[in-house]
């Protein structure tokens, strides 16, 4: 069946509208998200495998295709003042294309095309200094991390001290008790690798005896060449681990941003969270399924657990920015193409 769907989805790709691509380098795209990557997924689209890249060198947009669709990941990696340009040319090169995840900005100029834009979640911004796990609300926050270190765990940073087979061994136990065992989504997310990349961060946290318990991934956020922020990117833990483990470690984590200068962190997206209306021109019939979709006992039981996610990020109190989703033409065979290349079914 696998190689009968292969086959049709690349039928269905070559009568796709026929996008000017542009193959760039990896230290290509790095550069430029070095210049213009202050959104969470900006660093993800310059590292993601598998993506096609509408650009003139000066920036990109990010993109995939399913169904003979076109997807949009994230706001275009650009100067900011050159972002509107970049959407308005892709959106006539690409007939239509969909934007998945996008801020406020990019929704604004896409509804000004004649877009129908709808919420798609919430992104969590933690601003710093000023948020610093101080006061009642973030008391629970404060005694995970305090828990662990009077119990004996360790939380650390991964200096590269060659931990790449304790790793892997712990990614592949956390993906046998995930929901879906035998794929992990894309597209919104890019393949685990023990290795981290280029400017991302790795925290560790170790049981009292040594063993490696669960592992925090940022990606940076820049501006004119200097991170500015970071977002988490990957997160895996051991099954038996403690409830503190991912709380505290992620307090350590942005306790050691904080103390080096850094601006702010985002926790990432929280899928179909506060589905409320866009204030653009938008589809009904899709903000009422997200939403249904987000209090679906089935979804949050076999497919991905949006409630558990969305729960743990507002432990941390931060500022709730909602991303969108937007499209001209919000059919059910191109949500089927997006849910494809998300691999979300």
């Amino acid at each position: 069946m696998a190689p009968l769907r292969i086959y049709f989805d690349r039928l269905l790709d070559a009568v796709a509208p026929k996008v000017p691509r542009r193959e760039l380098t990896d230290e290509e795209r790095l550069v430029l998200v070095r210049r213009h990557g202050d959104f969470s997924l900006a660093y993800s689209t310059a590292v993601q495998q598998k993506l096609s890249y509408f650009s003139d060198g000066d920036g990109y947009i990010a993109f995939g295709t399913k169904m003979s669709r076109h997807f949009a990941l994230g706001d275009p990696v650009a100067d900011p003042a050159a972002r509107p340009a970049y959407i308005k040319r892709f959106v006539e090169a690409a007939g239509s294309p969909w934007f998945v995840q996008i801020g406020a900005d990019t929704a604004k100029v896409l509804a000004g095309l004649g877009y129908q834009v709808n919420r798609l979640g919430i992104d969590t911004r933690l601003l710093l200094p000023a948020h610093d796990f101080s006061g009642k609300r973030n008391e629970t926050v404060r005694y995970s991390e305090r828990w662990l270190t009077k119990k004996g765990f360790t939380l650390a940073e991964d200096r590269g001290d060659g931990l790449q087979d304790e790793i892997i061994q712990l990614s592949a136990d956390w993906r046998k008790e995930r929901i879906i065992k035998r794929w992990e989504m894309s597209f919104l997310n890019r393949r685990f690798s023990e290795e981290i990349g280029a400017d991302m961060r790795r925290f560790l946290l170790r049981s009292p005896e040594g063993r490696l318990l669960a592992i925090l991934d940022f990606d940076p956020l820049f501006r004119d060449g200097k991170v500015i922020g970071y977002t988490t990117s990957f997160k895996r833990k051991q099954v038996d681990a403690t409830p503190h483990a991912e709380v505290g470690l992620t307090k350590f984590a942005v306790d050691r941003f904080r103390e080096e200068g850094i601006s702010q962190v985002t926790l990432g997206l929280s899928p179909l969270l506060d589905i409320e209306p866009s204030g653009f021109a938008e589809s009904d019939f899709w903000r009422g399924a997200f939403q249904r979709g987000y209090d679906s006992p089935w979804v949050n039981r076999s497919r991905f657990n949006l409630q558990g996610q969305a729960a743990f990020k507002r432990r941390f109190h931060g500022v709730e920015e909602p991303t969108y989703i937007a499209f001209r033409k919000g059919t059910f065979v191109e949500m089927l193409g997006l849910l494809r290349l998300l691999k979300a079914i």
